[in-house]
Formats: structure tokens, sequence, C-alpha cells
């Protein structure tokens, strides 16, 4: 009996990427022996991806769809569509075809020889600029420097999981999951991939530099306290050395050398205020997190489906 492979794609404002991702997917398993079905998650959109996936759900009866009552992000929209799949393993990959569907065969292989877990790295694409290049690098490095996981550069959101590893993942109800942490966290057999990003095929990348960065924040949050700690050390430093500067303070005094002006302790004065308020900003992202999860409010709500109820 050929097993079922359960493909999960976020959509938002991506129109004109619903047929060629779900085509391109169909060639692909017209030439492996496994069944398949696609669940398509609007995530909330303003242009017309809705229609298109409804248009294109119509033709097949292993297209599903889910359409938020409004955009709740990429990562909910990912946990959503895993929610709601039972293949035996489920693949989750982006709609704007950088995510190549020709690497699923590999990705199959792999689990076939006992990987629960088969992720994929992306290579440096040349053609992004410079700017996109480094704050990729410096999204990686610091969620590895800050947090207790260890992401490898260019980890994407293309991955296949086994379904017992889809099952842990039914669990969790953070509100603000970080997909790429929880995966590296929850252990079972690991393998990696590694692929070159196809060109985007229509629209433009939703991941501003805006965007990384308050993943970043997510991602440390969500696995280490070890910015409340380095706050720590670094009053006791800041400390330690306002105790060093007391012996110039009292040689300035003893042979009346004129202790420094105004604009020097009005600059003192604003970093350390400055300091302060990035300090009492770290502990009220972990504050704010707590206060969001603890109203237990759903983490998302599903406007319409055509997925069958079990």
């Amino acid at each position: 009996m050929k097993k079922l492979v359960s493909i999960v794609i976020p959509a938002y404002n991506e129109a004109d990427n619903i047929f060629v991702i779900a085509e391109s997917i169909k060639k692909v398993f017209s030439s492996i022996a496994y069944h398949y079905e696609i669940i398509l998650v609007d995530d909330g959109s303003a242009d017309h991806t809705l229609e298109k996936i409804k248009e294109y759900s119509s033709t097949a009866e292993n297209i599903f769809f889910l359409e938020f009552s409004k955009n709740f992000g990429h990562q909910l929209a990912v946990k959503a569509g895993m929610d709601h799949a039972f293949g035996d393993c489920v693949i989750s990959m982006d709609c704007d075809m950088q995510h190549p569907p020709e690497l699923i065969p590999d990705m199959l292989k792999k689990w076939e020889e006992g990987f629960e877990v088969v992720y994929t790295i992306r290579e440096e694409d040349k053609s992004l600029s410079k700017g996109k290049r480094s704050s990729s690098s410096l999204f990686y490095k610091t969620l590895n420097w800050l947090s207790d996981i260890d992401l490898e550069p260019g980890a994407a959101d293309f991955r296949l999981l086994d379904q017992k590893v889809v099952n842990v993942f039914r669990n969790f109800q953070e509100n603000e999951p970080f997909l790429r942490g929880l995966v590296k966290w929850l252990g079972f057999k690991q393998y990696a991939i590694r692929y070159n990003p196809a060109a985007r095929f229509s629209g433009k990348s939703k991941y501003t530099l805006k965007k990384m960065f308050r993943l970043a924040l997510h991602g440390v949050t969500s696995f280490s306290i070890k910015p409340l700690y380095s706050a720590v050390y670094l009053g006791f430093i800041l400390s330690f050395a306002s105790v060093l500067y007391i012996p110039y303070i009292i040689y300035a005094f003893a042979n009346n050398v004129e202790v420094s002006g105004w604009a020097s302790v009005i600059m003192t004065i604003v970093f350390f205020g400055g300091l302060q308020l990035i300090i009492l900003g770290i502990i009220g992202i972990y504050v704010g997190k707590m206060f969001m999860q603890t109203k237990n409010r759903p983490n998302y709500i599903i406007r319409s489906t055509n997925i069958p109820q079990k």
C-alpha cells in the first residue's frame, strides 16, 4: 500500500504562485510511488490567493485549504497545516518556488532510511543583495549566541517530519512558535540536505529586515533566558567599572584637578539611561510573552476549510 505524504504550504498574497507550485508537486509525485495531498493555508491574504486556491482545489480530491480569519503569520500558518495533516509524513514548504519540489524524492529517501526529521539548509544565494545576505548571517549568529539551540546558517522551513513528530507538534500551544528552533529542540533522528534556492516565481519576499529581527527575538526568547543573565552580568561589569573610577575622583580632589564638565556627565547619564531601558525591554519581552500565553486564546482562527472533519 502506498504511503501518504501531506504537503503543507502557507500562502500570503501568493495568487500567481498557487497553480505553479501545485502543478510542480504533481509532476514530482507522478514519478514516485507515493500518494500525496496538499494543504494550502491562506494566511489572511489581501489579493486573490484564496480564490485561486479554491479554484485549484475544485479540480482534484487531494487539494485542501484552510482559510484564516486574518493574518496570523507564517509560523502559525505552517503549524495550522500540520495540525490538520495526517499523512505518514508531513512536508512543509513555501509557496514561491524557492523551495524546489524536485528535492522531495531525496527527502523521502532519507525518511525511508529511518530519519524522522529531514530538514534543508539553503546555500548562500549570491544573487541576493549584500544587505540581505548580511542580515541573514547576523540572524543565525545572534540566535545561536543568545539561545540554547544551534541552528545551521541557512536552515529553512522546508522540511519533512514523520507523523510521530507531527503528533508532538500538535500538543504545542505556543502563541508565537519558532518552528526551526522547535524542530532542533525536539531531537529524533535528523538529517540535513543542502540545496540551492530557486528564483522566486512571482511576488516579493515577505521577510523584511524588521520581520527578520522580530523572528530573531522570538527565537531567542522562546528557547533561552540568556539575555536576562547577560543583563545581570553587564550590571556587575559596569558597577565594577564605576568602583574603579573612585580612586581617580579622590586623586582629582586631592590635587585640585578639575573634574570633567557637564558634557561627559550628560553623556554618561544618557548611556546608562539607555542601557536601563534595554534591560527593562528584555524583561518586558519575557513578561509580555507570559501574559499573552496565559490568556489561552486560540493561536489561529479558521474561517473556512474543505478538509473533512475527522
